[in-house]
């Protein structure tokens, strides 16, 4: 699909500036390559560029040039031959020492060599005595990287005349995570049903897979996991393995590695085994074998991720052993293959603890140093479960023997699915610059994954998926910035919301002055706006079982840590959970200063105040409104920013394309109209609960 887009494209440009206007789906994502408008900037660019020195071939060098002639012809109208070499100004080299003897002649080896296979560099230069543009690295997935970031500056109007500019990611590892079914369905998938399409495959590799590779290697998103972590057993068995493997061919080229959750019931119910019980010498030897059967198929396998004891998923706990335990006989497995095992630490018990955000931190951290070098642990954000606001989760900094992989969540399970507007890039950003203190000052929970604090070997981070087959990929325009920015921080977490935020704008929409501010104006603060109508002041999960519309009278029966009260705690005289020490004690978890600021009330963050803290209603905030009044007005301000927002869209009408803006408006609508269910089913529960009159506007 969009290889095709980009074909009629490329037609269109051909006669720059003659008024085409193209049907837009949103199926080209941030890759449409419209022709560029400004003349000026048209004439710098074919000037800069008029012929490519191609490396020698390889599928990820083969796939990078193409994308150069597809998306410069877009761009600027007109074909750009390849070159023997650099015979003329304006040549583009593009390659590697070992693929192109243009590179290896410029002595920049050791350069090269220090960024990485993944790294590169984009520099203009002289050779030969002409004036030429070199995309370079040690690596062909470098290469396609570098090649991606020409051409985002040409996307974004930016000058591409006396480049240097050097980039290597921060975190080795930057997965989706998909939680995709065998049947087709896709657990918190609010855009359509697998991507897969695993009853087509292996005979048939649908090719917007090809198109799903093409837009992660845009973003430097370098690892798939194809099945959900409630896995079916038998996404391990012959047939799967054969669809994984020609899902596995399909994304090689583009520099991205398949993963597989894994049940861990496996070896009982695939093997016959009588338990899977880790220590169990049969069961490590079925693991074994049928992680060398899995590289048979997928020689670039990259390993499991595993959900256990959680949720009613099998683990290893169901045997009395630990989760290191558990991790350590699947790391075993694939080592000898240079495979990893991500073991989540989702996990929770409500028959253990009264406050279920306590339980991942103490089953895994006094493990820290027994897992394998090949284990590293999966942890969500916050501590609870993706919610619009969290505190990050304490096990990050604590676990200094054990690498941890940050588990972001980019499809909107809490945050009003595929229905509301909501750019996640500056709740990523709270959470990325959060100072652990586990040495002192300083310490990020950036710095944590990307091995700085501790040294990790290994780092990681994984987004939870929000594609599916829907035309526009994600359910909701606006859904797509939340699958490039997490690419974009996953490359670079140091890289600001905003900044991420212009460069999808002016790549998605438009790059004209007024539609890049007046589209960032609702991107930038839609986060907050989310949080007012739905969860102010620190309140969390205050919904049912569809995680989408307002419930906080959810008392429900399958368990109590799943029930909105369990959570608010609102009764006549006070709102919120104690997690002070004269409470759950959860802040405990956490060091100084950061235990003793939050567990204070006067001094905690007022976006936190009622997850620490349990207070009386008539508590006087800051604004010298009581706690009940402020919570009434943070709930009426969301729901009116909501209606600024479907506002400011509407006076977009005629900047962007006619197609997508009326799909974008039907959606505003939508968030409009739940967000006032929000505000006035809280209000009115509140109202029930503690007997006050409602404030006044």
């Amino acid at each position: 699909m969009l290889r095709q887009s980009r074909v009629l494209v490329a037609l269109a440009a051909a006669v720059p500036w003659a008024g085409v206007v193209r049907a837009e789906t949103g199926s080209d994502l941030w890759l449409r390559y419209p022709a560029v408008e400004d003349r000026a900037l048209v004439a710098a660019y074919r000037a800069s560029v008029t012929a490519i020195a191609a490396p020698d071939p390889s599928p990820t060098a083969d796939v990078a040039i193409a994308e150069l002639r597809e998306g410069l012809l877009a761009l600027i109208g007109v074909p750009v031959p390849t070159s023997p070499g650099v015979q003329a100004d304006g040549t583009l080299v593009v390659g590697t020492p070992r693929s192109s003897r243009v590179v290896a002649g410029l002595g920049w080896s050791g350069e090269l060599e220090r960024l990485g296979d993944e790294g590169y560099v984009i520099r203009s230069t002289r050779v030969g005595g002409r004036n030429a543009i070199v995309i370079a690295s040690k690596g062909d997935a470098g290469v396609l990287y570098g090649t991606f970031h020409l051409l985002r500056l040409m996307q974004t109007a930016r000058p591409v005349t006396a480049l240097d500019i050097k980039e290597r990611p921060r975190l080795s590892l930057r997965l989706l995570n998909h939680w995709d079914n065998l049947d087709g369905s896709v657990e918190r998938g609010y855009a359509g049903e697998s991507l897969w399409r695993w009853s087509e495959l292996p005979g048939r590799v649908d090719p917007r897979i090809t198109d799903y590779a093409r837009a992660n290697a845009s973003i430097g998103i370098n690892g798939s996991v194809l099945n959900n972590v409630n896995a079916n057993a038998d996404s391990l068995t012959a047939p799967y393995l054969e669809k994984a493997a020609a899902i596995a061919r399909t994304l090689r080229p583009y520099g991205i590695r398949v993963f597989l959750s894994a049940n861990f019931a496996a070896p009982r119910i695939l093997g016959g085994l009588p338990s899977a019980d880790p220590l169990d010498a049969g069961v490590a030897g079925w693991w074994k074998a049928k992680a060398d059967e899995i590289y048979r198929a997928i020689p670039d396998f990259g390993g499991f991720l595993v959900k256990a004891n959680s949720e009613g998923q099998p683990g290893p706990q169901d045997y009395g052993r630990t989760h290191a335990d558990g991790a350590n006989v699947l790391a075993d497995a694939v080592a000898p293959h240079g495979g990893i095992v991500m073991y989540r630490a989702f996990v929770y018990d409500a028959s253990v603890d009264p406050d279920r955000v306590k339980r991942a931190y103490l089953e895994f951290v006094p493990l820290d140093g027994r897992f394998r070098d090949n284990v590293m642990v999966q942890v969500k954000n916050g501590p609870l479960d993706f919610q619009p606001r969290e505190p990050f989760h304490p096990m990050f900094g604590a676990m200094p023997k054990t690498p941890l992989v940050a588990e972001l969540q980019i499809t909107q399970e809490y945050l009003g699915h595929s229905n509301h507007l909501v750019y996640l890039g500056p709740m990523w950003k709270e959470f990325l610059d959060a100072d652990t203190f586990a040495r002192g000052p300083g310490s990020t929970v950036s710095r944590v994954i990307d091995g700085s604090v501790d040294r990790y070997a290994r780092t990681g981070i994984a987004g939870v998926a929000n594609t599916g087959r829907d035309g526009n990929w994600c359910g909701h325009d606006f859904a797509q910035a939340n699958w490039y920015a997490f690419g974009r921080l996953a490359w670079d977490p140091g890289l600001a919301a905003d900044r991420i935020a212009e460069e999808w704008v002016r790549m998605t929409w438009s790059n004209a002055p007024d539609a890049v501010a007046g589209i960032l104006s609702l991107m930038m603060g839609s986060r907050e706006t989310f949080v007012r109508y739905t969860m102010p002041l620190g309140l969390h999960h205050l919904i049912g079982g569809d995680h989408y519309a307002p419930m906080p009278e959810n008392p429900d029966p399958r368990r109590a840590d799943w029930s909105a009260i369990y959570y608010h705690r609102a009764d006549k005289s006070a709102i919120g959970f104690d997690r002070t020490p004269a409470g759950s004690n959860a802040v405990g978890q956490y060091r100084s200063p950061l235990r003793e600021r939050w567990g204070d009330a006067a001094s905690c963050p007022r976006p936190l105040l009622l997850w620490f803290h349990r207070l009386p209603w008539e508590h006087r905030m800051d604004s010298g409104r009581t706690l009940w009044e402020e919570l009434v007005s943070e709930y009426r301000r969301g729901a009116d920013e909501a209606r600024e927002l479907l506002a400011r869209w509407k006076g977009l009408e005629g900047q962007v394309d006619v197609q997508r803006h009326r799909a974008v408006l039907a959606k505003l609508e939508r968030q409009v109209s739940d967000a006032a269910d929000w505000r006035d089913k809280c209000v009115g529960y509140f109202r029930g609960v503690n007997g006050r009159p409602v404030p006044a506007p």
